[in-house]
């Protein structure tokens, strides 16, 4: 299973959004700077902003792709306002999946 997460940083009032299979390990991989040269190195105060569980990994890295796309604040502030957005996310990726598999 899958997940799709955003991390804010306070310091620099910026999100950095990803996918992983081990969100707690990935978590604490930003934490601790183990990505070198990453942007996330660049701050030390990640905090979990929001997350989508339970994915499959392929769905989570297109809803991951999905909002990287969008490239807005608002809407990631939205995601966490209004729990219905990501529920669509979730249908909408999961159904596209469904079909690709039926094909």
């Amino acid at each position: 299973m899958g997940a799709v997460y955003i991390l804010y940083s306070p310091v620099a009032d910026k999100f950095y959004i990803g996918s992983t299979k081990k969100l707690s390990s990935r978590i604490e991989y930003h934490k601790n700077k183990s990505f070198p040269g990453s942007f996330t190195t660049r701050y030390a105060d990640w905090e979990l902003f929001f997350q989508i569980d339970n994915l499959e990994i392929g769905v989570a890295r297109k809803i991951e792709s999905h909002l990287k796309r969008m490239k807005s604040r608002m809407y990631i502030k939205n995601l966490r306002r209004y729990p219905e957005i990501s529920q669509k996310l979730i249908d909408k990726y999961n159904l596209l999946a469904d079909d690709r598999d039926n094909k």
